[in-house]
């Protein structure tokens, strides 16, 4: 019986794994379809628009822009996900320990300088900054490119979405603010379970409603992210307001994005090498954290 619950235990415990990557990739390809039933059939509004050679001219353009944001968000976060940012088969050195290492008693190894452990993980992580809990890995060194880049087209592609879904909030609204238009954007699941709406009204302001909700989650991460990279913090670091490892806004950013940072965002396939080896860092300033310094 021992047996049985913890085999059930394992499966359980890697089907929460990765739920949070089924459910991301459920909700991309929900509003990927929403807005390109939008593009092909809902737009331009005006039927004379419809018919003219503008029409075709204008939703190959938006059909080409979206799914070239869809491609690099796919790519990124496959390649976030393929990339290890463990210290697993990363030769640390046989030299002695320097300042800023630490002995992890759980891997059983000193540790560099801005290296911790996830326990999520149960691994330490070079250059560790956060355990992201929408795609089930830690954001690290060697990932850390495709992490932001992913933010980065999220974003955008929320904020066309959200742009796009502008017409929906218009048919929802065009008969005023009235208690059934606000339910409907607000709680469109009990708007639908109590009969009041069809299912396809339905599918269109939960899918309005979720480009708006995850259009600000994303900026708010991408920004605090971006801002991260040119202070030269991790997000531990920011939590004890250090900052050490700053070598000025351009060189962090090729820390983190590497030589060809003007480049890589465009697509995950342009090669960009790390100019670092995510265990030997240039230290500027105090190691100590800043009420220490204040307290000496």
């Amino acid at each position: 019986m021992s047996a049985f619950g913890s085999r059930a235990k394992g499966r359980l415990e890697r089907a929460c794994h990765y739920l949070p990557v089924v459910v991301n990739t459920v909700l991309v390809l929900c509003i990927t379809g929403e807005v390109s039933y939008l593009v092909l059939v809902e737009a331009p509004r005006e039927p004379e628009q419809k018919a003219g050679e503008w029409s075709s001219v204008w939703k190959a353009a938006h059909l080409l822009l979206q799914y070239f944001m869809l491609g690099n968000i796919t790519w990124n976060a496959s390649l976030f996900l393929r990339t290890s940012p463990s210290i697993r088969g990363v030769f640390l050195g046989a030299g002695g320990v320097g300042q800023g290492w630490r002995y992890c008693y759980t891997c059983e190894t000193h540790t560099p300088p801005r290296c911790s452990h996830c326990y999520d993980c149960n691994v330490c992580v070079l250059r560790r900054d956060h355990h992201c809990v929408f795609f089930g890995q830690c954001v690290g060194f060697r990932n850390y490119r495709y992490f932001l880049s992913c933010l980065l087209f999220m974003w955008a592609g929320l904020l066309y979405a959200v742009v796009m879904n502008a017409e929906v909030f218009i048919v929802i609204l065009k008969e005023g603010v009235t208690l059934h238009s606000v339910m409907l954007l607000m709680v469109p699941w009990i708007m639908l379970v109590s009969g009041q709406v069809t299912a396809r009204a339905f599918a269109f302001a939960f899918i309005a409603d979720t480009c708006v909700v995850g259009f600000l989650l994303v900026a708010a991460f991408l920004f605090f992210h971006v801002a991260l990279m040119l202070r030269g913090q991790t997000t531990r670091e920011w939590y004890s307001s250090r900052r050490p490892y700053s070598l000025g806004p351009l060189a962090n950013v090729k820390e983190c994005l590497g030589q060809r940072w003007y480049l890589c965002w465009l697509c995950p396939l342009i090669p960009s090498p790390l100019p670092g080896d995510g265990i030997h860092f240039q230290v500027t300033g105090s190691l100590e954290p800043a009420n220490n310094a204040v307290a000496q």
